[in-house]
């Protein structure tokens, strides 16, 4: 009885300590969103990095064929062009859904399968489809809880850190779902099954699959799976068969993340069209979000779909890094912004490079 009167005082600190952290992170938003009036993209660079010794923030672009990058630290300071690795949290979505986009052209995969055809699962009535997963429409949650969580956020860090594939496979065989498409909602759970799915398909354990497809298929050779092993400073701890690798464990540079959108872009291989394909509605545009120039008008496989202005884009944010790739395939230009910087800094990268994509788009 003392062990579980332990247990929820401090699942309750732990309730009241993010809530707290909510409400300051809306106060802070707003100051923000004040902040952004009228500057350009210089301006939002100069401003995040002012005074902070440490930052160091990478930002590419490719325009008229030609591809440049410049790396910038305190105070918007150009700083020698060398090649930094980053955690890209989400952006490794990106890479999941590429690879989930070849199974379908190869014949291994159909979008419209609920996934139970793919996994060893309890028979159930209804498993969601990988449309529906890969689109963020399946009804699954963010993320549920699981037992490491708690000592995750207690030490701070990867809140995903030691959640196995078989607690992935136990939760959908207990999540109840509708066979319909639910209203957008970003689902990290969601993406940890396409992982499971694309594993069983292949036949090898997801970070084998995935390094061998970023290196052998794409080509990027300094792209891979952090094993939480220092790679990078603060970087996520990882264990090799996490369960959520496949929704935010990718390191990579500008170099790297640059060809990516450049192959993306022009649609080499030509199984990446699949993936920037609408396939779901998205969700409707807040005022904040407005403000930032952050839409999404619709889902396609693990993109984002500006349809508005004409942007496919998608970012990432880990404790201590964010990022940002996004292009427009019709005037062929695409920014990709790698900072050490957490997501709620200042101004994000995202919102850094929407501003960029949008200057690069007029100018075309």
């Amino acid at each position: 009885m003392k062990r579980k009167k332990k247990l929820f005082i401090i699942l309750l600190s732990v309730a009241v300590v993010v809530a707290a952290g909510l409400a300051g992170f809306a106060a802070y938003g707003a100051q923000r969103l004040e902040a952004l009036r009228g500057m350009s993209f210089h301006d939002m660079l100069t401003y995040t990095m002012e005074n902070k010794k440490d930052a160091v923030i990478t930002v590419g672009s490719l325009q008229n064929g030609e591809v440049q990058w410049t790396v910038y630290g305190e105070n918007g300071a150009v700083l020698p062009q060398e090649l930094r690795t980053y955690e890209i949290g989400s952006l490794t979505k990106t890479f999941t859904a590429s690879l989930l986009a070849k199974a379908v052209s190869d014949g291994k995969i159909s979008l419209n399968e609920d996934i139970d055809s793919y996994l060893d699962l309890p028979q159930k009535d209804y498993y969601p489809t990988l449309r529906r997963l890969i689109t963020h429409t399946s009804g699954c949650r963010a993320f549920y809880f699981e037992t490491p969580m708690l000592t995750n956020f207690l030490y701070g860090g990867n809140d995903f850190y030691r959640i196995t594939q078989n607690m992935v496979v136990e939760r959908l065989s207990k999540v109840d779902l509708e066979d319909c498409d639910y209203p957008f909602l970003y689902s990290n759970f969601g993406l940890s099954a396409v992982g499971l799915v694309l594993q069983n398909v292949y036949g090898a354990e997801f970070r084998v699959l995935m390094n061998a497809y970023i290196a052998e298929e794409l080509g990027l050779k300094n792209t891979r799976l952090s094993t939480g092993s220092g790679e990078v400073e603060n970087g996520w701890l990882w264990k090799d068969d996490d369960a959520y690798l496949p929704a935010g464990a990718l390191l990579s540079n500008i170099e790297d993340m640059l060809s990516y959108a450049q192959m993306q872009m022009e649609e080499t291989p030509a199984y990446l069209a699949l993936s920037h394909e609408a396939l779901a509605c998205g969700t409707e545009t807040s005022v904040q979000n407005e403000a930032m120039g952050i839409r999404v008008d619709a889902v396609g496989m693990g993109w984002m779909i500006d349809e508005e202005n004409g942007i496919v884009w998608h970012n990432g944010g880990t404790s201590n890094y964010n990022s940002y790739l996004g292009f427009d395939a019709k005037r062929q230009v695409a920014v990709v912004i790698l900072s050490n910087l957490p997501p709620d800094y200042k101004i994000p990268a995202t919102v850094m490079g929407i501003a960029l994509l949008r200057q690069l788009q007029n100018a075309n």
